[in-house]
């Protein structure tokens, strides 16, 4: 749990319509016509045709459009069929768009850093580490010859692993190695207390994707179950258990994965943050859940004086307390041990020989639909991100990000936050005093561009070019334990949560601020020199997306310190609420794939934030004077063709139950069908798939 597209019909906007309260007069059923009025009936009027669709703008992608289709019917066909049609999936990938194009096109120029830093490092800081651990990556024939060496040693610990003190131990450990076993661990800002950090535990501790996996009975699921099993089995037998006890084990580890699903709470449940903040001592910690020895776990992982902690899911913390209380001596042995194994296995598989890696692979197929593995250095390049980004970053944003670049986008920001502080003051929906908090939340907003002000220091971590695997586990530890450090100390306001390289961006309630890497900082969504309504569409739209999600349905909880308090005036967050059920609604009623709708409610503040963010990347354009029909076309396929790309149905089934976003598809049609702009520019009438009938129409921001 921690912390990253059907075509819209007619019946389906009468079904939202009724959704959202629309009403229609009973009729009575007129009388059966008689043989001879049938026989004379002239045609049933048709709908004229749709007018032709407006001339393509300059600046967009032309070649990325299917000009065949409709506007009106399907914005995202129009305006992505093109790309779409050329780009197919690629076998290596469970989903492709223009975002995974981008990501895989800064993977390239990773790759070239670190293999020039693998033949003769550069003068760059951390240049020879990169180099070391990219050679130890790619040395294949090393890693087959290692085999499970480099977990030899924490299989051994979990095999000593009896009774809940050493258990605790080991979780430590595994933790710090990046496995998620039974719970999290981690540093976090206090959500009612910006200023501090402390300690919280969460509910984790799954092998599948969500804890739906686990309780559903859908066949569906029912089947990944069975599928689940005999890949654990095949993986316990991997680092030597007895075929038939691999198969028990597996057995037993799916079992004991139940009875955490079973104390979880979903998805669009954690994503409340009022749900998941319940700050206690250690003491009322250890009253709550006195059979598990707290005390011991602290001191292994390095935070013995942690005094404050938010135990995020309360219910779950008690049922891993029931466990140890009642485990048994053949618990450990025939469930407890298992299902640590089996969480280490499984997450240094991709680091081990061909077999393990294999056979992790045959798993995430059978999850992702994905073809193929994806190219050695890919995945060296990947694992190199993650355990040195800010190391990589360097090279990565002087080669990519210049002065010209931060400026341009840091003008841009200001535009929207401009444009966001014109819409709060004309809301009419919303009072005297909430507008000022809202309008004190934008002017304490924070912008963060292409890179940290200070890069993150690797000095304590060990790199060479012996082990892989090795590697990966010293990073791993680094970064637990400077996560961890944070805990009881003051806020570090300078920290970035994505590397450089990324292609991606994020807002923080906590800190109030908005995060741009220099990765996503390229075409589609920025290009020098192309119109400014397209990049208002690309990048702007982004930037309008993160500013809102401060006022989404959970953003909004938050105010300009970054404090979790009410501030919202009654009447005022009522009228909210209201307004965002009618996101959750629109959107509940997509198809993500097959039988599996969008979750309105776990993809709610996304939804937002795509809805505000088109309307604040419109309202930035018209302020700037580009306001006729051509120039919001350009914008809305601006907009659109960021979103271009498929994924494979399997991909789509487990992001329809874990992801917050929606889908592509739907992160077009559903905001613009709900802009009358939308409808002007592209000359669309009432009852076409792309306007949303009147008294259905959602509009929060």
């Amino acid at each position: 749990m921690r912390r990253s597209l059907p075509v819209f019909s007619l019946p389906l906007i009468a079904t939202l319509a009724a959704a959202c309260g629309a009403s229609q007069e009973p009729t009575k059923a007129p009388p059966a016509p008689s043989a001879s009025a049938i026989a004379s009936a002239t045609p049933t009027p048709q709908p004229p045709p749709h007018p032709p669709a407006p001339p393509v703008p300059p600046g967009v992608e032309a070649d990325s459009m299917d000009t065949s289709a409709s506007p009106c019917d399907d914005f995202f066909q129009y305006a992505c069929g093109g790309w779409n049609k050329a780009n197919p999936i690629p076998d290596d990938q469970a989903s492709w768009g223009r975002l995974q194009a981008l990501a895989e096109q800064n993977e390239m120029s990773l790759r070239a850093i670190l293999e020039k830093d693998a033949a003769a490092p550069s003068d760059e800081p951390y240049a020879k580490a990169l180099g070391d651990f990219y050679t130890s990556c790619m040395d294949e024939q090393a890693v087959e010859k290692e085999g499970t060496k480099p977990i030899d040693a924490e299989l051994r610990r979990i095999d000593a692993v009896g009774d809940a003190r050493s258990l605790a131990r080991e979780l430590a450990r595994l933790h710090a190695l990046g496995v998620g076993a039974l719970f999290d661990y981690v540093a976090q800002q206090d959500f009612k207390d910006a200023t501090q950090v402390l300690g919280a535990i969460d509910q984790s501790g799954l092998g599948m994707p969500d804890r739906d996996y686990y309780l559903s009975s859908d066949a569906k699921q029912t089947a990944m179950r069975d599928a689940y099993v005999a890949h654990v089995a095949r993986m316990l037998a991997l680092v030597g258990e007895k075929p038939a006890i691999a198969e028990k084990h597996a057995e037993s580890v799916l079992a004991f994965e139940k009875s955490l699903a079973e104390a979880q709470i979903t998805r669009a449940e954690h994503r409340n943050r009022e749900n998941i903040y319940h700050k206690e001592d250690r003491a009322s910690l250890a009253n709550d859940a006195p059979a598990f020895p707290w005390d011991a776990y602290f001191t292994a992982s390095e935070t013995p004086k942690v005094a404050a902690l938010n135990v995020e899911v309360p219910p779950f913390v008690a049922a891993v307390d029931k466990i140890v209380a009642s485990a048994k001596k053949d618990t450990w042995a025939d469930q407890i041990r298992p299902y640590l194994k089996w969480h280490l296995v499984h997450h240094y598989a991709p680091m081990l020989s061909a077999r393990f890696v294999d056979e992790g692979f045959a798993w995430d197929r059978q999850l992702s639909g994905t073809a193929k593995i994806p190219p050695r250095w890919k995945r060296c390049v990947r694992a190199i991100d993650h355990g040195m980004g800010e190391a990589l970053g360097i090279p990565f944003v002087k080669e990519k990000l210049g002065a010209e670049g931060k400026q341009v986008t840091q003008d841009m920001i200001r535009q929207i936050e401009a444009a966001m502080q014109r819409d709060l003051a004309g809301l009419g929906w919303m009072d005297d005093e909430t507008r000022a908090r809202a309008l004190d939340k934008v002017h304490k907003l924070t912008n963060k561009i292409g890179y940290p002000d200070k890069w993150r220091n690797y000095d304590a971590l060990h790199v060479d070019r012996k082990s892989y695997a090795g590697n990966v586990m010293r990073a791993a530890e680094f970064e637990a334990h400077r996560d961890l450090a944070k805990i009881g100390k003051p806020v570090d306001k300078t920290e970035w949560r994505m590397t450089p390289p990324t292609v991606n961006a994020y807002y923080n309630a906590s800190l109030n601020e908005m995060v741009f890497p220099a990765g996503i900082l390229q075409p589609p969504y920025y290009a020098k020199g192309r119109p400014d309504d397209v990049n208002l569409g690309g990048i702007g739209m982004v930037m309008g997306h993160e500013l809102t999600h401060g006022f989404d349905d959970q953003g909004r909880k938050f105010d300009g310190d970054g404090n979790m308090k009410l501030w919202w005036t009654p009447n005022v967050s009522a009228d909210f609420d209201q307004r965002a059920k009618c996101v959750a609604d629109q959107f509940g009623g997509y198809v993500a794939v097959d039988d599996l709708h969008v979750n309105g409610k776990l993809t709610l503040g996304e939804n937002i934030a795509d809805l505000g963010g088109l309307k604040l990347a419109l309202a930035s354009a018209h302020a700037q004077g580009k306001d006729t029909p051509e120039d919001d076309r350009q914008l809305f396929i601006g907009a659109a063709q960021v979103w271009c790309g498929a994924r494979r149905p399997e991909e789509m089934r487990v992001r329809a139950r874990t992801d917050p976003h929606s889908p592509f598809k739907w992160r077009v049609i559903g905001p613009m069908s709900n802009l009358t702009e939308f409808a002007s520019a592209f000359s669309c009438q009432p009852g076409d798939a792309m306007v949303r009938a009147e008294g259905t129409r959602c509009q929060v921001w």
